[in-house]
């Protein structure tokens, strides 16, 4: 028995709000020349000779608002948010209606969202914000910044003679570095260096430059 995979379904790439003004009219002149005449789409949900007609608007606005006019930048970002708005409701429309065939789809001048899942990026190293006594005798506080999507942190530390790098470590993993990491049991009177590394997708991290403490 086979198992065929799901396909993934066809939608217009958007992301209105992280575009520029241009980008905006830019989208809409290729989405209202490609639907104008198109047989593919009929019966639209906007009427393409008022969307072209509000893109024009909203083009010479952009230009109008160059000089810093409040009044200006205010009817400019109202036009914006009328034409966004349409290309809202006829990307919907075009999603539906081209069945989910790529030319058709196409044809109607919007851009398919890319349908391949980004593959995990590399975490970066951590950072030991801060290393510093504990409330109590024989304790370090380790302050580490969290790093998004990291699984786990490696908390290392080691007794640091005459100013030398360990000799031999000690470890203990933690899911979460907020509050500070506290490593208890220390001897007093002690320099210890302490190293950190984060666990993602794509296995650790490098360790961190040493951050050192005398325990008390």
């Amino acid at each position: 028995m086979t198992t065929q995979s799901k396909k993934v379904k066809l939608k217009p790439l958007e992301g209105y709000a992280a575009m520029s003004d241009d980008d905006v009219v830019h989208v809409g002149t290729a989405v209202q020349t490609g639907l104008t005449g198109n047989s593919n789409f009929p019966n639209l949900p906007v009427d393409l000779a008022v969307l072209k007609t509000d893109i024009e608007s909203l083009s010479a606005l952009i230009s109008e608002s160059q000089d810093g006019s409040k009044k200006v930048i205010a009817q400019k970002n109202k036009q914006r948010e009328a034409v966004i708005k349409n290309l809202r409701l006829l990307g919907r429309f075009v999603e539906v209606h081209s069945d989910n065939d790529t030319a058709v789809f196409t044809s109607s001048g919007f851009v398919a969202a890319s349908t391949t899942k980004a593959p995990p990026a590399p975490l970066p190293v951590p950072v030991i914000r801060r290393v510093d006594h504990g409330v109590i005798s024989g304790e370090i506080v380790v302050q580490i910044e969290a790093i998004r999507k990291a699984t786990s942190y490696e908390i290392r530390y080691g007794v640091m003679v005459n100013g030398a790098a360990p000799n031999s470590w000690t470890s203990r993993v933690v899911t979460r570095v907020k509050p500070p990491v506290g490593i208890q049991g220390l001897t007093p009177g002690t320099v210890y260096a302490f190293e950190v590394r984060a666990l993602g997708k794509l296995g650790y991290t490098d360790w961190t430059d040493s951050a050192t403490c005398m325990c008390t």
